[in-house]
Order: structure tokens, then sequence, then C-alpha cells
């Protein structure tokens, strides 16, 4: 079985965001970018998939600017056996994202393609259910669990109420939750060897696709910054402060 994971490159969890001074975008200068966090997720599990002897073989795959091999060299690292580049400089959206990963699909023909629930710079949630409207597969997204047992896959689902299991007939779209593992640090002789696999460069146009986002970004700005609390002394001191200068209470 085939195992097409999509990974995004996006600016590190922990880096402190800033905006341009002129509120024209996030400033990316000198700014440390990793694989979302998310994605990484999705390769864990496609690798232990592979592990379990269940896949034969995990593809990497991204959509970006040639900087984005960095973040497939950290999957192949992982454990991923080769990897692709839709390489693209314009600013890609979720429904351009998803219309290429859909050309790569056909093209390669996976029996599970997994993605990351959502990605910590746009924060949409939607590629892994465009991608699957596209392709036509079954869909089982927020998964905390997987398991592949011959031609069907059951994933339980996170879900307000609780916990979904749905049972989904292969090929299928799958969109991972936190719960669903914990990554592995990829070991320097993995780093390595992740330099002579395989990574295959190609253009949307070589995939009869136009990524260019439809959206004009307008400005970007920071939060308002948080005042500082107070202690209150009494149930009648917040009560009156909450009347008088939150003005929440009548």
């Amino acid at each position: 079985m085939k195992v097409l994971v999509a990974v995004k490159r996006v600016i590190d969890y922990n880096v402190k965001i800033r905006v341009k001074p002129d509120g024209s975008d996030v400033d990316l200068t000198n700014v440390k970018m990793a694989m979302n966090p998310f994605c990484e997720i999705a390769v864990e599990e496609a690798v232990r998939l592979k592990e379990q002897g269940v896949a034969t073989e995990v593809v990497a795959v991204t959509v970006g600017p040639k900087a984005a091999q960095e973040q497939l060299r950290t999957a192949l690292a992982l454990g991923a056996d080769r990897a692709i580049h839709v390489e693209s400089d314009e600013r890609v959206e979720s429904l351009g994202a998803a219309k290429a990963l859909a050309k790569v699909v056909e093209k390669e023909a996976p029996q599970l393609v997994i993605l990351g629930k959502q990605a910590i710079d746009s924060d949409n949630n939607q590629t892994g259910q465009m991608l699957a409207a596209l392709t036509g597969m079954p869909q089982g997204t927020f998964a905390s669990a997987v398991e592949v047992e011959g031609e069907t896959l059951k994933v339980v689902r996170e879900i307000d109420g609780g916990l979904q299991t749905v049972a989904l007939k292969l090929p299928a779209v799958v969109t991972t939750d936190l719960r669903l593992n914990e990554p592995r640090y990829a070991k320097l002789p993995d780093i390595m060897k992740a330099k002579k696999k395989p990574l295959d460069v190609l253009t949307p146009a070589e995939l009869g696709v136009e990524v260019a986002s439809g959206l004009t970004l307008v400005k970007v700005e920071p939060p308002a910054e948080r005042q500082g609390g107070v202690k209150v002394g009494s149930v009648d001191e917040l009560v009156d402060k909450l009347k008088n200068e939150a003005k929440v209470i009548a």
C-alpha cells in the first residue's frame, strides 16, 4: 500500500510572530521555518504504518517555494521513502494546494493520503476536505486513531460530543489530530541518508493546475495587547468593577 503524506512549511511554533512595519504581511526575515506540527503527526503515522508492514511506500509531498525542500528532507529523515515538490513562489491558499495535491494523487495513485488537519499559520482546516472532494475519496478528519483492515480503513474521529468511529473504503483521505501519535525526532544517520533519497520537482504548469491565490491580503496586524489584571478584596468590589469599569453587568 502506498501512502502519500502532504507537508507544509510554516514558521516554527516556538518563534514569536512579527508583523512588518507597514502591516503588509508577516515578517519572515531571518525567521526559523519548520514543518507544520500537524504534518509531523501525519508523517509519523505513515511511517508507523510502514513499520507495521501495512504500507510499502511513503511519499512526502509539498506545494511551496524552493526552500520548502528543507521540510521534505525532514520528512525523508523521519522515514519517508521519496518526496515530490510542487514548486511555486505564489502565495498558495487551501484550494490551490488541494488542486495540486489532487493531480499528484492522480499521478501516484496512493491507497491512503494523510494530511495534518490544519496549518498553524493560516489555521484554515480546509485542504484535506477539499482534496477529498476533488478526488472523490472518502474522508476521515480529526483522526485520533487509524487502523487498516484489508480494504477498509477505520478512523476514530474527535468530535464535539466525544469520539466517532467511521469505516472508509480505500483509497481514502485522513487528516490528523493532536492525539493520533507523538512524532519521533530525526536521528543524525537518518538525516544524512535523507540527502540521497529521491526528490522530484514539478511545477503547477506541468500538473495542469493554477495555484495562485484569488484572495488579496489587505492588512496584517498583531492582536491588541491585553491589559494587566487586578486583584479584588471582596465580592462587592468585584461586582462594582464589573458594573462600573468593565460595564459587563447592569
